[in-house]
């Protein structure tokens, strides 16, 4: 049950770093226990998240293969690293030996093994801390195994362990004290064999429960860099098949905490990589930029033989790849306060810094800040897009056009020799009214057949050079008409910024879904001639309101999150069960978990909702611990209905007024306490209209 409250696991209001990269660095640790194993971070690709437990011999073999012949091993992933679901039924043998599974590995695993050093890679292998106990974890090494479960990883060949920790918080043990002991059993193998350490403690409250600090993930900080070359700094980043955006934040807010402790061959681990699990790749590049600056291990959890071409070249770009593996081993801060917007430096060995800047929102923006910020010095600054490899130069402004959920990362020095292209940041184009009604600050844009748009493009100069003839072209989806409203200057001064406008007019009938506003942005750089960039806006041109007396259950809505798994439409959360509260069964809802949104257009077209809202009967057994939410109806951006919290036994009325709302938002909150047990429903919500 503790396994799947960690499943349940809902947003974690983390503390985070603050300081500036004039002041970042620490004093030197103490020397280490731990050998220096992988002096900067370990990358590889592991089985859980893409696989489950469901992977053979010829698996492992076919992703080997994968690995090599499609170039990741040669950017650094190289360790196959098997998870839980290697062994057999019965863990043990008779004489107290691990046993593989026979029907998947019918070679044995020193097969296996020898198989995936010949291709010129490494293999790792999954633990437990605690002792195995059935129906808790799958297999552990607790109870007096410990040395003879490294002796025998280090004779199959294994050259990296993860340790979990299932068994032993079932079993109520001291981690740090478990820990420590694998630890020595590892370094003392009777082969002599070096052997990664990934210290893998899940457990966080209130995800799993109520622990004591100790317990936690979030105190491994103090004790595993002594001891491993890695430690999970937070519960799982998602699910098996199943990563979201806001988990990686998440973890990654998390694993941000303690960045003194990271140093060669010791390294905070926000847990895997997830390209294609559930994250689009602009959030996807956002996890790999957000792992690079980190100085975590780069391990994917998907499957490499079935990805993208595009996942391939985000997971092996050389420039991010450099920032990640800098030998210098330094964890990013972030510079400034936290939000929506963020700035985070990571100090390179060079002297330069790697700047990202995230945009954690739902709508593009332009983020910027100061070479000084990020404790450079000097009057320019040569500037390298890690993701794009545009080099321009700065006189200090470090600027770049965000998208929802995205990243910018650069690479920022002292420039020096001759004036360079100057930086130039072209925005991304933004819908700023629709209509006559400004659209809502931080929202994905929605637009319906029929409407007029203000569409702005702005484009900014900080370089040290000005730039000429500036021009903005835009493009929309078929039939749409656009109008420019504004004259182009003949220069753009440094320092100086314009905006671009534009009228767009959709037609009546024009087809529902994803749409894009695309601007094209030139301008002629002295000495370097014609510049130009691209930038992409999505637009959502929504589907027809709903008529009559509306289900909103069965209409199809713009968007929709839930804190886990998926929302699912007249069944609790997760499936196999109606919408229950306090007992009363409910024809028609949405059943979610926090945190989640749900998005629908009524267009002005709707005068009332009304629904119940509550925590569904599915957890009423579950717990104590959470299963409490709060409940919001939002019309364009403005709170119509606040539930505050709402427990298990008092579901509540809404009745809502929705005169002239175009955009209707029904979003849930975990109440304060995180998401454990807030398995939450709309129950009959119905629009008049």
């Amino acid at each position: 049950m503790k396994r799947l409250s960690a499943l349940l696991g809902g947003l974690l209001t983390a503390a985070l770093v603050s300081a500036s990269l004039v002041t970042a660095t620490v004093p030197a640790a103490a020397a280490p226990a731990a050998p220096v194993l992988s002096p900067t971070p370990y990358q590889g690709w592991n089985t859980y998240f893409g696989l489950g437990g469901d992977f053979t011999e010829d698996t492992i073999k076919s992703v080997a293969d994968t690995l090599v012949s499609r170039g990741l091993a040669k950017a650094g992933y190289d360790i196959v690293w098997l998870d839980g679901g290697w062994q057999a039924d019965q863990s043990r043998s008779p004489e107290g030996d691990l046993v593989a599974n026979p029907a998947k590995f019918p070679s044995g695993l020193k097969s296996l093994v020898d198989y995936i050093h010949g291709k010129g890679l490494k293999a790792g292998i999954y633990t437990d801390a605690g002792p195995f106990i059935p129906g808790k974890c799958g297999l552990g090494s607790g109870g007096g195994y410990y040395q003879r479960d490294a002796d025998q990883f280090a004779a199959w060949g294994f050259d990296a362990v993860k340790v979990d920790f299932l068994c032993g918080i079932a079993a109520d043990l001291d981690p740090k004290t478990a820990f420590t002991e694998f630890a020595k059993a590892l370094r003392n193998n009777a082969s002599k064999r070096p052997i990664i350490f990934n210290l893998c403690n899940p457990v966080t409250s209130p995800d799993w429960g109520n622990y004591p600090e100790s317990q936690q993930s979030i105190n491994s900080w103090t004790y595993a860099p002594e001891i491993a070359q890695s430690w999970r700094t937070y519960t799982d980043v998602g699910f098996v098949f199943d990563i979201k955006y806001k988990d990686v934040l998440r973890n990654y807010d998390a694993n941000a905490r303690h960045p003194e402790v990271v140093r060669p061959g010791a390294f905070n681990d926000p847990d895997y990589l997830a390209p294609e699990l559930g994250m689009s790749d602009e959030e996807f590049r956002t996890q790999m930029t957000l792992w690079a600056v980190a100085a975590a291990p780069l391990v994917i959890g998907s499957d490499v033989r079935k990805l993208s071409n595009t996942s391939i070249a985000t997971l092996t770009d050389p420039d991010v790849l450099a920032i990640n593996q800098d030998k210098a081993v330094v964890q990013a801060v972030r510079v400034g306060p936290a939000g929506t917007t963020e700035t985070w430096v990571k100090r390179l060995a060079d002297g330069g810094r790697a700047v990202v800047l995230l945009n954690r929102g739902d709508s593009a923006k332009t983020l910027t800040t100061t070479a000084a910020a990020v404790g450079l010095s000097g009057a320019r600054f040569t500037l390298k897009n890690a993701w794009t490899d545009k080099v321009t130069e700065s006189a200090g402004t470090i600027s770049a056009a965000v998208p929802a959920h995205g990243t910018a990362l650069f690479r920022v020095s002292p420039a020096t020799g001759l004036p360079g292209v100057p930086h130039v940041t072209a925005g991304i184009p933004a819908v700023t009214k629709v209509g006559s009604a400004a659209q809502p600050v931080g929202a994905a844009p929605v637009v319906a057949g029929g409407d007029e748009l203000r569409v702005e493009v702005a484009v900014r100069n900080d370089g040290l050079l000005p730039v000429l003839k500036p021009a903005v072209t835009l493009a929309g989806g078929t039939g749409w008409t656009i109008k420019p409203l504004t004259k182009a200057p003949t220069l753009l001064a440094p320092g100086q910024r314009t905006t671009f406008a534009f009228t767009v007019t959709l037609p009546a009938g024009a087809p529902t879904g994803n749409a894009t506003l695309t601007g094209r942005t030139s301008y002629e750089a002295i000495g370097f001639g014609v510049q130009q960039q691209t930038t992409v806006s999505p637009v959502v041109v929504a589907p027809e309101p709903p008529t009559g007396s509306a289900a909103l259950s069965h209409h199809p809505w713009i968007t929709a999150t839930s804190g886990w798994m998926s929302p699912t439409v007249d069944e609790a959360v997760g499936g196999g069960s109606p919408i229950s509260l306090v007992g009363q069964t409910y024809p028609t809802g949405i059943g979610v978990a926090s945190p989640s949104l749900i998005r629908y257009y009524v267009g002005q077209q709707c005068s009332r909702l009304t629904a119940t809202v509550g925590i569904d009967d599915a957890v009423r057994n579950v717990g104590p611990d959470g299963g409490t939410s709060t409940f919001q109806v939002v019309g364009d951006g403005k709170v119509l209905y606040d539930s505050g919290v709402v427990d298990r036994d008092n579901p509540k009325q809404v009745d809502v007024d929705l005169t002239g709302v175009r955009v209707l938002d029904l979003v849930v909150g975990d109440a304060g306490d995180g998401g454990y047990n807030d398995r939450a429903d709309w129950a009959v919500p119905t629009a008049t209209c």
